[in-house]
């Protein structure tokens, strides 16, 4: 169908989302955990008072492609959440967050746009915090992707520890007024909703760059179909402890096709080729990355090297130098 707003072919869009609105508040831990956990998709929650006891309410409004939420919290509570859900989109106001996400420990700055890891299981830790969230929902995310020619049958995929220039997180402030303001004049089913959505989105889009491998041509023959899942999977899952049997499982070969089929197309073992797909993400982030201390370990554990001396060897077989030297860049 049409988009009367902007004019732009949207495929399989919803004609009239499901509004969504609710609240959850009080004063028990074991109630948050529960009420809490629920929302997030999280597990292995626990919950308690700090010195000035213990209270939270959440709150959320929107339709089941968009939704503005609050979130806050007098008291402490750490847990995991598992991998998969909307898109989330997190600012903080007041208080402290702590995430570990495969192996890297980091803390979530206030007062700038974060991104919730979208792809990654991951355990948190926060405490008295004020929180305001937007969820996007992954069909809807793609749809405004596709008007830029950015999706194809791959899933999109996003760096959450890239950091937002002071321009494009000033336009997020301005998006989550209009969502909020829209919300408040004509509600979850009015036009003017439904253009600061979808106004939201491509800022979002803009934040958080979606990175997209471009796979070999030759993928695309009808015989590699198969192949493609598998190298797929690899790029989807880079970040991820990655088996023969993982692939397998994914391509619907036999180990023993799946490792023939990478030779004849790549002359690798599929080990060998999950290996290379790293290391160009690792040049990656290295390229746009700060030089500081600790950091080409910290991207290269980030992309399952734990062995950085057999890292630093295959990065030079890779590109002709060091880590190091690509930072200095």
């Amino acid at each position: 169908m049409v988009d009367p707003l902007t004019d732009d072919f949207v495929a399989d869009a919803p004609a009239t989302p499901t509004p969504v609105r609710f609240e959850v508040a009080g004063h028990r831990p074991s109630d948050a955990v529960r009420e809490l956990c629920e929302i997030s998709g999280g597990d292995r929650w626990v919950a308690r008072p700090t010195a000035d006891g213990f209270e939270y309410r959440y709150t959320a409004l929107g339709d089941a492609e968009v939704t503005i939420r609050r979130s806050q919290l007098r008291g402490a509570l750490h847990g995991v959440v598992r991998a998969g859900g909307d898109y989330v989109v997190t600012w903080m106001s007041a208080g402290t967050a702590e995430v570990e996400r495969l192996g890297e420990r980091y803390t979530v700055a206030t007062e700038v746009p974060a991104l919730v890891p979208p792809d990654d299981e991951f355990s948190f830790r926060t405490a008295d915090y004020d929180q305001r969230l937007v969820h996007f929902d992954r069909a809807f995310v793609r749809r405004v992707a596709a008007r830029r020619g950015l999706a194809d049958e791959r899933p999109l995929r996003f760096d959450d520890r890239h950091v937002p220039d002071v321009e494009t997180a000033r336009r997020w402030q301005a998006a989550l007024t209009a969502l909020a303001r829209s919300l408040r004049v004509g509600g979850p089913e009015s036009p003017a909703w439904r253009a600061a959505k979808s106004a939201a989105a491509e800022v979002f889009l803009d934040m958080f760059p979606p990175q997209l491998d471009d796979l070999p041509e030759v993928l695309g023959k009808p015989r590699n179909a198969r192949l493609r899942a598998a190298v797929e999977y690899i790029h989807d899952h880079a970040a991820e402890p990655v088996t023969v049997a993982d692939l397998s499982a994914a391509s619907g070969l036999s180990v023993r096709s799946l490792q023939e089929s990478f030779r004849r197309v790549f002359d690798v073992t599929p080990l060998t080729y999950l290996r290379h797909v790293r290391l160009d993400r690792v040049r990656a982030e290295l390229l746009d990355a700060d030089l500081r201390p600790g950091t080409v370990g910290d991207v290269a554990r980030r992309w399952g090297f734990t062995h950085l001396g057999r890292f630093s060897a295959f990065y030079v077989e890779r590109f002709g130098e060091y880590p190091k030297q690509t930072l200095r860049r």
